[in-house]
């Protein structure tokens, strides 16, 4: 259960247990679509082998790649804050092997104990922070002016 306490890793030791029991085996096949922007976010994932590519629907151009996630990363945060839409898209990139976990039944858990619910809205809240600090990176990378980008 290693990988479970990697992908879990953002949470403090007492929580881990109780989500891990939420947590069901799933698997995807090479270029699946995990889900759509737009969609209702009902379920995320964590990766246990394999790597999720998130995008964003761009206008008039393909959608482009935000980031690639990998083993112990968490996929997806939109479950968690209403509307529940998803505000990016993911495919899996290769032959994926994941946890997935029901937002309702996490929700549910959360409100009836506001300490763990206050630290898994710590815990995703800081996968967002890297989410929206990746994207924009990534932003800037493919449609800002030249040498606009980190480090230039």
């Amino acid at each position: 259960m290693s990988d479970m306490t990697s992908i879990l890793s953002g949470l403090p030791a007492e929580y881990r247990a109780r989500l891990a029991d939420l947590a069901q085996e799933i698997s995807f096949p090479a270029e699946a679509r995990l889900f759509n922007e737009g969609q209702h976010a009902d379920r995320f994932w964590g990766i246990r082998s394999g790597s999720v590519a998130l995008d964003m629907h761009v206008p008039g151009r393909n959608p482009a790649i935000i980031e690639t996630l990998g083993s112990g990363r968490l996929v997806g945060w939109s479950w968690l804050f209403a509307p529940y839409v998803w505000q990016l898209g993911a495919t899996a990139m290769g032959p994926v092997r994941a946890v997935e976990f029901d937002a309702a039944a996490v929700r549910d858990m959360c409100r009836s104990d506001p300490e763990l619910g206050a630290a898994v809205g710590l815990w995703v809240a800081q996968v967002l922070s890297h989410r929206l600090h990746a994207t924009r990176i990534r932003l800037l990378d493919l449609y800002g002016p030249a040498g606009s980008g980190p480090g230039r």
